[in-house]
């Protein structure tokens, strides 16, 4: 089946492929909950869902980055998994037992310096024969930069314009020639950064790899037309349509070509034989990934105050948040304003569908998940993208490493029957596989 349709930029979508791609950890504080979930810190969890993916025909396999273990209340709590690996190293190691699939990095650019990660990525770009990746973050608050040397943290508008000026000092080095004699001399100004020298990897099989980034404030979808190449996003439907528009028409208006950019939406998903199982299988998933701990620990990073006296399957406490809380005790609480409007929504919205607190936040981290059968779910992905809401998606799995099998054995498939997802890579590189011109090499 074919569906015809224009984007809101104009282009013509009929017959349009989607890219697909996987993030992992897929939610550090649930997903190793699944009985099914391998060791976050055993590198079969990550080759196993990598191979999948690969199997899949995907652009590339997204590894977060959270650069602090889940805290709360003081002590590293048993909500969250209990390790955080290296993402450069343990794609470097992906790369020697993958062979098509996009390796992509998640690497802070408010804590690091451009020279050892451009130095890093550049690196595994040539152990990879050029299917690296970087998915470019910043972080807001000081306690995690206590893991850092600079500490601290940078307000919201100075995070992305050290993180433009990041990627561009990393580019600066990327484009470095190479001639008989050696690297050619770098050369990088501006106001975060003075940096010169000679870059110490030979210019890599993509030149520079592509560039994946996730902000939705007005600096993120700023830095996102000048800088993106994938822009992972958060929303679907008649908000995911807007917010593909207004991106490519930032883009458009930076001088670059608005089909370059890839917007791609997390996604989960939840099949069965008919639609009523389905549903009732995302629900057990929601349900076993919301335990009755895990969901007072949602409302207690809000309220600032200890809800331990609390049912987690009774009403929403009635006490309002703490408004000065102990810094040392919730380091990362938003303003006391913030919170209590949140907590004022979360009660109408508890009230109105008569939830309590579990059930509540089983709603609140339900994510935008596709439900249905495999030809629906295939069906639903189809129309959603040949609408010009999206290029494609990020499956976020429900577990590892076999939260991704039955997408690609069930769902591929009817995609591919479609004719609107590919039957096998287009080339050997990252750039290749999201349609990319090769980058400008010195």
């Amino acid at each position: 089946m074919t569906t015809t349709g224009m984007s809101k930029t104009g282009t013509s979508t009929t017959g349009k492929q989607m890219h697909l791609a996987a993030l992992f950890p897929a939610n550090h504080t649930a997903g190793w909950r699944d009985p099914r979930a391998g060791d976050h810190s055993d590198f079969a969890t990550f080759t196993g869902l990598a191979h999948t993916a690969q199997r899949g025909l995907f652009d590339f396999f997204l590894l977060a980055d959270h650069p602090r273990l889940t805290e709360h209340r003081g002590t590293v709590s048993d909500v969250g998994v209990a390790g955080e690996l290296d993402q450069i190293t343990v794609l470097s190691a992906l790369s020697a037992v993958t062979e098509r699939i996009g390796l992509v990095a998640t690497v802070n650019a408010t804590f690091n310096e451009p020279f050892d990660v451009a130095r890093r990525l550049a690196t595994l770009d040539h152990f990879s024969g050029g299917r690296c990746g970087w998915n470019v973050v910043t972080t807001s608050d000081a306690w995690t930069g206590e893991n850092f040397r600079r500490g601290g943290y940078l307000p919201h508008a100075d995070r992305y314009r050290r993180a433009a000026e990041f990627v561009d000092a990393a580019q600066t080095m990327w484009a470095t020639g190479w001639t008989a004699d050696g690297p050619t001399r770098f050369r990088h100004e501006g106001p975060q950064f003075r940096v010169q020298g000679h870059f110490t990897v030979p210019p890599g099989p993509q030149g520079r790899p592509p560039t994946v980034q996730a902000g939705d404030s007005e600096q993120g979808r700023e830095f996102a037309a000048s800088h993106a190449d994938v822009v992972y996003s958060r929303h679907l439907g008649t908000a995911g349509q807007a917010f593909s528009a207004d991106i490519r028409n930032r883009v458009a208006r930076r001088g670059r070509d608005p089909e370059q950019v890839k917007v791609m939406p997390g996604v989960s998903f939840a099949l069965g034989d008919t639609d009523q199982e389905a549903h009732d299988n995302a629900r057990a998933a929601q349900a076993q990934a919301v335990s009755p701990e895990l969901a007072i620990w949602y409302l207690e990073r809000t309220w600032g105050r200890s809800l331990s006296g609390h049912d987690p399957d009774g009403p929403l406490p009635a006490a309002e948040p703490d408004p000065e809380p102990d810094p040392d005790e919730w380091p990362q609480l938003a303003a006391a304003p913030v919170r209590l409007r949140r907590t004022q929504k979360w009660r109408a919205y508890a009230a109105q569908h008569r939830l309590g607190i579990r059930e509540l936040v089983m709603r609140l981290t339900a994510g935008k998940p596709f439900i249905g059968t495999p030809a629906g779910v295939a069906q639903q992905m189809t129309d959603y993208v040949r609408s010009g809401g999206a290029d494609g998606f990020v499956l976020v799995p429900a577990y590892a490493p076999g939260g991704l099998d039955d997408f690609v054995d069930r769902v591929v498939p009817e995609l591919q029957e479609r004719g609107s997802y590919r039957t096998a890579y287009p080339g050997e590189t990252l750039r290749d596989h999201l349609g990319l011109p090769p980058a400008p090499r010195p």
